[in-house]
């Protein structure tokens, strides 16, 4: 490894080692590729649970994978934004002056934020896992591009009528602050009002929220719940998953990390190969400049089924009767991890 330290840390900098919150300035990349040249990466999660934890650990995996190859060597850190985006500002101002070679935020938010950071040193920024990239204003941007984990919301309200085609009213449980969330809950209620099904919707910023929002739903006797990538809710899917099984409510989600947390389903992308992906596309940038890199940001393919056993279970759905001829199934069941 000639002497590389790889250094992953599961929280953000400390302040002292960071700069204040003021203008992003460095050196641009020369998109120029080197045999043996040595190319720093910034990977900043836009906070720590398992979705993001997953994509940040397949982009650095990814990175090992190409200098293995011989041609090139990466430094690089993990940082967590701990959902907090004046952290999230620091850790990218710290990235610039630091001169590093390429910026992988991952999530919406750290993506918005590190694109600004980024913008006057025209430091390649490749984002991981940002569901609508038009929307959050991330697209036409020369020095931005990444790979998109839009859903397919359709796709899992149609999932939740061959479940239970009687379906009389569906709780949205999401977050006003995740920018992931807003095109899927239009479309699931734009969804839900063609086919006449009413909806409950129940917000929250906090885990605390969340765990009273579902519990609103609940109350209001809803026939299942829908939510889509929304990493508020994600991180507190372990504190409500139970509750919402006591009342026979099966939870449809937006990612994979929902359902090993013990929601129901879901319907989507492996973070794993959409990490490998965006690291790819860093290396492309680096080394051939971003003029290489044709498109805004490539769509991550979905189509992947995944069900918590043990809640399947514990609701007595048969899943493989009702989804085996829409798509592969994945089989998990519910971990703290």
């Amino acid at each position: 490894m000639k002497n590389i330290i790889k250094k992953i840390t599961a929280a953000a900098l400390s302040l002292s080692m960071l700069f204040a919150l003021t203008a992003c300035g460095g050196e641009a990349t020369s998109g120029s590729q080197v045999e043996n040249a040595t190319y720093k990466v910034a990977i900043v999660k836009q906070m720590d649970h398992p979705s993001l934890d997953e994509i940040a650990n397949a982009v650095a995996a990814e990175l090992d994978a190409i200098e293995s190859e011989g041609s090139v060597d990466f430094e690089y850190e993990i940082y967590s934004g701990q959902g907090d985006q004046s952290v999230l500002m620091q850790i990218g101002n710290q990235a610039v002056a630091d001169g590093v070679d390429a910026i992988i935020p991952i999530a919406t938010t750290a993506a918005q934020v590190i694109a600004l950071c980024a913008e006057e040193a025209k430091i390649p920024v490749i984002f991981a896992a940002v569901s609508d990239p038009a929307k959050a204003e991330l697209v036409d941007i020369d020095h931005v591009t990444g790979v998109s984990d839009a859903l397919n919301t359709e796709f899992i309200m149609n999932m939740m009528l061959a479940q239970n085609p009687d379906v009389k009213n569906v709780g949205l449980l999401y977050s006003l602050s995740e920018p992931n969330s807003a095109t899927p809950i239009a479309e699931a209620k734009d969804y839900l009002d063609a086919k006449g099904i009413t909806y409950t919707e129940a917000t929250a910023n906090t885990n605390d929220e969340v765990i009273a929002a579902a519990n609103t739903l609940v109350a209001q006797g809803v026939d299942a719940v829908f939510t889509p990538t929304d990493n508020i809710i994600m991180s507190a899917e372990l504190a409500i998953y139970e509750s919402l099984i006591a009342a026979g409510i099966p939870h449809y989600t937006g990612a994979d990390s929902f359902v090993r947390s013990g929601a129901f389903t879901t319907c989507g992308v492996n973070y794993t190969e959409l990490g490998g992906q965006a690291a790819r596309l860093a290396y492309q940038a680096m080394t051939e400049g971003m003029t290489s890199v044709a498109d805004d940001f490539v769509l991550a393919e979905g189509g992947i089924i995944t069900v918590n056993t043990e809640t399947a279970a514990a609701l007595n759905i048969d899943y493989n009767a009702v989804f085996g001829n829409m798509g592969p199934i994945v089989e998990v069941t519910t971990s703290a991890d």
